[in-house]
């Protein structure tokens, strides 16, 4: 078969990359260009507020030189996970970007929108037909969460792609997907064996992490080469090296077992796999499996709106308030709670965190080292409630005792606690949290995901 060439300028569109190790690896071809632009990383607040962790006119730079270059080679440009998470908001707002892009650059093509968002009267019916099942370690999924759920996606195979090929697509732009499914998709659709796609998948989705040294160079990109039998790595950074070493180290990414890669239609091998040193700078992998599903699923991530948060940031290195910061954090929240009641709110409807570092700020209650020899101390106070309103005020009372509180030993009236911020109290906003760690079984890959063609 005719060797294949994918490109990858960056590990997620946004975080901007070289542009002339870009146009460099270009110069030999490339018949994809695709980047994976969301992850579940950032938390759920993206998904559930419907932006973005990527700022616009970075996405839109990077995004830019991708559209130009695709359509002077005549290569399909692929963007998965649009938007961070996926949703409907994301998609439309990745839209937009390219549109703009192409009216300024005078670009023709037809754009293929690949919708991942899902109905609630859709999953509940799955629900009841027995089709969901929970991932490890989620419990089986109540109808009520479905409910709840603010915003709700499925993480697309290759399937939703390659119908988009196969209806001219030369721009698909998709809600949340397979990270790996946005470069597998074309080698399975020009016929390529699914073992080979989805392990160029795999290393494409992270753009140059897969070689050495890696993030000396910053965020770099990666161009893999698909034969009959293997595939072939090279980063795109001129000084980096893809190594038989950094290869197989690169599978333990983000995997419970670096061998067995789950995905919607099937499981990657990788037991058998050989890596070799092609050139200094190109690795060569062979040897994987591909054994394919008897039930096609699709993951499903949602969140929901559990309240919102206020904040305040304070410091102190007064060593005697150190030497007792857990005591007297506790008192402070007592005090709050209790002035709380004494005002008829009721203290089941919020939450008060501390963090506090410089002592266990990162493990929390895992810290094995519980004890602190730090001369000064950061302290965030948060408190999260069922409205900004009623967070504010809590955290406002928790503020005052937090800012002027007693304790042994204390050696002034006043407070021994520094603000680096006026206003010293901070509304964050609404906060989200996960509800879905399951999978559900649809009829047909496609159904999950319609697809909007749009010519520009």
């Amino acid at each position: 078969m005719k060797e294949l060439k994918l490109i990858t300028p960056i590990g997620l569109l946004g975080y901007s990359y070289a542009r002339d190790n870009f146009e460099r690896a270009l110069e030999g071809g490339a018949d994809l260009i695709g980047v994976d632009a969301g992850s579940t990383d950032p938390g759920p607040y993206y998904l559930g507020s419907g932006t973005s962790f990527t700022h616009r006119g970075a996405v839109k730079d990077d995004l830019r030189w991708m559209l130009l270059a695709g359509r002077r080679l005549n290569a399909p440009v692929v963007v998965g996970s649009c938007g961070s998470a996926g949703g409907e908001p994301h998609l439309q707002w990745v839209r937009e970007i390219a549109e703009e892009i192409a009216g300024e650059e005078n670009l023709h093509f037809r754009m293929a929108l690949v919708h991942a968002e899902q109905p609630k009267d859709y999953l509940k019916r799955k629900l009841s037909e027995g089709k969901v099942q929970a991932l490890r370690p989620a419990g089986p999924l109540e109808e009520d969460t479905i409910g709840r759920s603010c915003r709700i996606v499925g993480v697309m195979g290759v399937e939703p792609y390659i119908e988009a090929f196969r209806h001219g697509a030369e721009v698909v732009l998709a809600g949340r997907s397979d990270d790996a499914a946005v470069f597998a998709s074309y080698p399975v659709y020009r016929g390529y064996p699914p073992e080979l796609a989805w392990t160029a998948g795999k290393l494409l989705e992270c753009g140059g992490a897969c070689a050495v040294p890696r993030h000396k160079f910053g965020h770099t990109g990666l161009l893999v080469t698909l034969t009959d039998d293997s595939l072939l790595a090279e980063p795109l950074h001129p000084m980096q090296q893809c190594t038989p070493e950094s290869l197989a180290s690169f599978f333990l990414h983000e995997n419970e077992n670096p061998n067995v890669h789950i995905e919607p239609s099937g499981v990657l091998d990788l037991s058998g796999c050989r890596f070799e040193a092609l050139s200094q700078r190109v690795g060569r992998i062979s040897g994987m499996r591909w054994r394919p599903s008897e039930r096609y699923t699709v993951k499903l991530e949602a969140v929901e709106l559990a309240g919102y948060r206020c904040i305040t940031i304070g410091g102190t290195r007064d060593p005697i308030l150190i030497r007792c910061i857990d005591d007297y954090l506790e008192m402070v929240r007592s005090q709050t709670v209790e002035r709380a009641q004494a005002m008829g709110i009721d203290t089941a409807t919020f939450k008060m965190v501390f963090r506090v570092y410089g002592k266990n700020a990162v493990m929390g209650r895992w810290e094995p080292r519980r004890d602190t020899q730090a001369h000064e101390l950061g302290i965030i106070v948060e408190v999260v409630a069922e409205t900004q309103e009623l967070a504010n005020e809590l955290l406002a009372l928790a503020r005052i005792r937090f800012k002027n509180g007693f304790f042994e030993g204390k050696l002034c009236d006043e407070g021994t606690i520094a603000f680096p911020y006026a206003p010293s109290d901070i509304a964050v906003g609404p906060v989200y949290r996960f509800t879905m760690w399951h999978v559900v079984e649809p009829a047909d890959p496609l159904e999950m995901f319609p697809i909007e063609y749009v010519e520009l």
